[in-house]
């Protein structure tokens, strides 16, 4: 199954991801620079990311605010 995920890569060569992957086994990958600044989320967003998820991600929340989904 093909992945893509946002990640930073830095001027040493490290690459941060920005997001998760799942995968079984070594893996190729393709990796594309774009012309544009990285712009870093701040630890405390990150850190708290995946807690809010869980809460933002319930159906209660979703049917509360799907007034403000735009329709297709």
């Amino acid at each position: 199954m093909t992945q893509t995920v946002e990640a930073i890569i830095y001027s040493d060569g490290r690459v941060q991801l920005l997001g998760e992957v799942h995968v079984v086994g070594p893996q190729r990958a393709f990796v594309t620079v774009l012309e544009e600044s990285a712009t870093l989320p701040s630890e405390t967003a990150l850190l708290a990311e995946s807690a809010l998820a869980a809460d933002w991600l319930r159906p209660e929340e979703e049917h509360a605010w799907s007034h403000l989904q735009s329709e297709p």
